[in-house]
């Protein structure tokens, strides 16, 4: 396996394990037992009140650049400039609706492999939180079609900000 799969493995195990554990103390219900799955069902499953739940999970960065900085890669002189160029613009608000919305868009055309999906959208963006994300509820486009039984979001990198239920 590549570093890149090993990292993406890590984030998503990482970012379910977060989710757990606030679903747990915000509802009360026993969410245990993380693994990884096969490309066509969704990236984990765990056991949620003894059920088994399937997780797919997205990580919300804002931007390709914003990502690459995020994730603490080395930055080319094009990426460095595209952000400079998004720091002038002052615009990280449309940024966060636009991002969440073409997540939103983009997994509500997959199918997976699932008696029982949800997505899960984890927030890696450091200007943002969930009460960031509660502001702009309302510009947030949930497709009228998709293949999940409920939408999360995990307001932060560390799950601090909490968990917000889209669907």
């Amino acid at each position: 396996m590549s570093s890149s799969e090993d990292e993406k493995l890590r984030l998503e195990h990482e970012a379910a394990k977060l989710f757990m554990r606030a679903y747990e103390k915000e509802t009360g219900h026993k969410i245990r037992h993380l693994w990884h799955n096969l490309p066509t069902k969704p990236d984990v499953s765990c056991l949620l009140e003894g059920d088994k739940l399937d997780i797919e999970v997205a990580h919300l960065y804002g931007s390709e650049a914003e990502a690459m900085k995020i994730l603490g890669r080395s930055l080319s002189a094009e990426t460095q400039s595209a952000l400079a160029e998004q720091e002038l613009e002052h615009n990280t608000d449309q940024r966060l609706v636009s991002a969440l919305n073409r997540i939103l868009r983009q997994k509500a055309e997959k199918t997976y492999q699932s008696q029982r999906a949800w997505l899960l959208i984890r927030n890696a963006h450091p200007q943002w939180n969930a009460r960031k994300i509660i502001q702009f509820i309302n510009k947030i486009q949930v497709p009228a079609s998709h293949p999940f039984e409920q939408i999360w979001i995990l307001g932060d990198m560390h799950g601090k900000s909490g968990i917000l239920q889209l669907a």
